[in-house]
């Protein structure tokens, strides 16, 4: 990071820990190390992605030169990046500019969609960046995709059928946009799981809070978490129903912690949202932490808020 980042972080963290900024509350670390999650308000998507990166050492820390890629975004509905249904576009364009940087030899990004696969990708406009930016752009929409996995630390979730393309991936990055969901009352990190197997419905005629979790449990963990909170559905997810459905928080979160950054992203959805939820609402989150998937505990862990 550099000193005047640096300095500009420890000064709103100064100000702020140990109260609340946007509804997450931190302490602050005795001594500046490697934050577990990054916080960053205020930019446009891409230079807040540049900001989060830096902070938690470079691109470098997650892509190694060789690998094969994956970013999965959400893609799910045939909307137009105003409406916040799907991963801004312009986030997913400069993470893939950032892996080939770091040397990634591939960087391939798809999504199992709800609408027509085609439809969704290009009105989303994440096929159009996916192209420009140099990364190759694969469908979800054939079971023959999709080989079994066994989930053994699953409490309910035992197996299920993952993209082709996570399995055979070197590392992969899971970057969804925050909004709310009528099913899972909100829809981040954890719940973009959905979209990377094949026979989700079991997720919906069961228990959909304990099988998001499960599904998290999958041994081949994203490398990085970025939530993409720069536009965000407040209502009416996960489709939305128009354009009054759309709050502006113009923010980012990024962490290994999926656990975690869903916390953190629960408490910045209620900053915007006009109905809050509870955590006994996302019930998804708290199973997570029952399953040692990562903490809920956000006093205890290393924060780094970056103001733009």
């Amino acid at each position: 990071m550099k000193r005047r980042d640096f300095l500009k972080t420890s000064v709103v963290a100064g100000a702020a820990f140990g109260m609340s900024l946007n509804g997450i509350e931190a302490s602050v670390p005795a001594v500046h190390a490697a934050p577990d999650l990054v916080a960053v308000m205020g930019g446009e998507p891409e230079a807040m992605l540049l900001k989060a990166l830096d902070a938690m050492g470079g691109i470098g820390s997650f892509v190694k030169k060789g690998q094969k890629i994956v970013i999965k975004p959400n893609i799910g509905w045939d909307r137009a990046p105003e409406r916040a249904a799907n991963t801004n576009p312009e986030l997913i364009g400069a993470l893939i500019r950032q892996c080939l940087s770091a040397g990634a030899s591939k960087v391939t990004v798809f999504d199992h969609t709800c609408d027509d696969w085609q439809k969704c990708y290009k009105s989303s406009g994440i096929e159009a960046v996916v192209k420009a930016a140099g990364g190759a752009i694969l469908p979800g929409n054939n079971e023959s995709y999709y080989k079994e996995v066994k989930l053994p630390g699953g409490t309910k979730l035992k197996s299920v059928k993952i993209h082709e393309a996570l399995i055979e991936a070197d590392a992969w990055i899971n970057v969804p946009i925050l909004k709310h969901h009528g099913g899972a009352k909100l829809s981040c990190a954890m719940k973009n799981y959905m979209g990377i197997v094949w026979d989700r419905q079991i997720f919906h005629s069961g228990d959909l809070q304990q099988y998001i979790a499960d599904i998290c449990t999958w041994d081949k963990k994203p490398v990085l978490n970025i939530i993409d909170a720069y536009r965000m559905m407040a209502k009416n997810g996960p489709q939305g129903r128009s354009i009054a459905d759309v709050q502006t928080p113009k923010q980012l979160l990024a962490s290994r912690n999926i656990v975690a950054l869903d916390t953190a992203a629960l408490a910045v959805f209620n900053q915007f949202a006009p109905q809050k939820l509870d955590m006994a609402a996302v019930g998804h989150i708290g199973h997570g932490a029952s399953l040692k998937l990562g903490s809920t505990e956000l006093s205890k862990l290393n924060i780094e808020r970056i103001k733009m």
